[in-house]
């Protein structure tokens, strides 16, 4: 796993070089119920696009993913 800092705590400094593969319009914010089991392969949450503000909650992986792909494919027909 590469997030450009170590897991130890502290602020995240963002590597300029990998900013360029990470751009914004496909940044996603998944939050994890307090129940959820990820091990097991047992995700419920909400998720939201950082750039839009597009939320749902899911109570799978297929939901999770079900909700980005389409926000990820109306952002490739705008040319972002």
């Amino acid at each position: 796993m590469s997030l450009g800092t170590t897991l130890t705590g502290g602020p995240i400094t963002p590597d300029p070089a990998a900013d360029s593969q990470l751009p914004v319009q496909r940044a996603f914010v998944v939050q994890l119920h307090a129940t959820a089991a990820v091990a097991q392969g047992q995700l419920t949450g909400r998720v939201e696009h950082v750039l839009s503000g597009q939320a749902a909650h899911f109570d799978t992986l297929d939901e999770l993913l079900a909700f980005m792909a389409p926000v990820l494919a109306a952002l490739e027909g705008t040319g972002h």
